[in-house]
């Protein structure tokens, strides 16, 4: 006789190898996992029209909303740029040295016919980490807890409603270098010359003073260059300088024809929750006003002494952004 355990019903072993040693629990939360997908898959459609459809015509460089239907809301992104070449690399080859830590991050809120709207957030802003006795940088958030933790932390800090951010993109390096290369170059005008040469990264900076044109690996440079550790508000406004030239590259007239080719390219290097049509739309929403981005900063307290982590502004009302029109900035 055989054994009923090789027959055709699942025996008590088989159970246990295929979900665990407790099977029930595991059946619960692959259905609990389909059931979030679902109401997440149903909830797209408050957003983007359904099914996602892509233009049957060609882009028109005379019309952004040919790219993709446009978003029916305002939706709000958090980017994620991190100090890693690639999204799976087992190291930053950065400093510090590690996991990939969040270099940059922002919060990006785009609503059709209305300038795009940037929060850069101060990576060096001291918060309270799960399992952690000791404040830590907002940086390290994404080293502790990846993306979701980044994005509860941050929605925390900054007083965002339920739900908010509606959507992430994680960017290292080689998305960014993708994306501006993909782009044609941006031009950029820097206040100043900028050398740097680090041995021990592989890393070195030569940018010249005076406005000119930068390819993706001049771009990074720009992006990453921070010779002291408290200079985190001075790399902020050297990355505005790229957010400002890669907003005016998009706006060329041959640019929003190469983008499903720079979008789908530049997609397979990163991490995110929306789909190559969602990113084509929020783009066409982008570039839907002639206004360039308004971009903000938090207001933190002044530097005590030789402190690297920062604090916000005490007794600044909930939320903190978006600001209103002339609000002031972090320094």
């Amino acid at each position: 006789m055989k054994d009923e355990g090789q027959a055709g019903d699942p025996s008590p072993s088989r159970l246990k190898r295929w979900f665990g040693s407790h099977p029930f629990r595991t059946i619960l939360r692959i259905v609990a996992a389909i059931g979030g997908a679902s109401l997440i898959a149903g909830g797209l459609g408050v957003i983007w029209p359904k099914p996602d459809p892509m233009a049957a015509a060609p882009p028109s460089a005379d019309d952004p909303a040919s790219l993709a239907p446009l978003p029916k809301r305002p939706v709000m992104v958090l980017m994620v740029g991190l100090d890693a070449d690639g999204i799976n690399d087992p190291s930053n080859r950065a400093a510090p040295k590690g996991p990939a830590n969040a270099d940059s991050l922002m919060l990006i809120r785009i609503n059709t016919g209305q300038p795009m709207q940037v929060l850069q957030l101060p990576t060096e802003l001291a918060v309270n980490l799960p399992g952690r006795e000791r404040l830590q940088s907002l940086a390290d958030a994404y080293r502790v807890g990846g993306v979701a933790l980044t994005a509860d932390v941050v929605a925390e800090v900054v007083g965002l409603q339920e739900g908010e951010p509606d959507r992430f993109v994680v960017l290292p390096r080689q998305a960014l270098r993708s994306l501006v290369d993909g782009l044609g170059e941006v031009e950029v005008t820097l206040n100043q010359s900028y050398e740097h040469t680090d041995s021990s990264q592989n890393y070195s900076v030569n940018l010249q003073a005076g406005r000119q044109t930068l390819n993706g690996r001049q771009a990074e440079q720009l992006a990453r260059y921070r010779p002291d550790p408290k200079d985190d508000q001075a790399r902020r406004i050297r990355q505005q300088s790229l957010l400002n030239g890669i907003h005016d590259q998009l706006n060329q007239p041959n640019a929003i024809a190469l983008l499903p080719t720079v979008i789908g390219e530049v997609s397979a290097q990163m991490e995110t929750d929306l789909t190559p049509i969602e990113i084509m739309s929020l783009t066409a929403a982008a570039l839907s006003s002639d206004e360039p981005p308004v971009i903000t900063q938090l207001e933190l307290a002044p530097r005590t002494g030789q402190q690297v982590m920062r604090e916000l502004k005490p007794n600044q009302p909930l939320p903190l952004w978006p600001t209103p029109p002339g609000g002031a900035e972090g320094n």
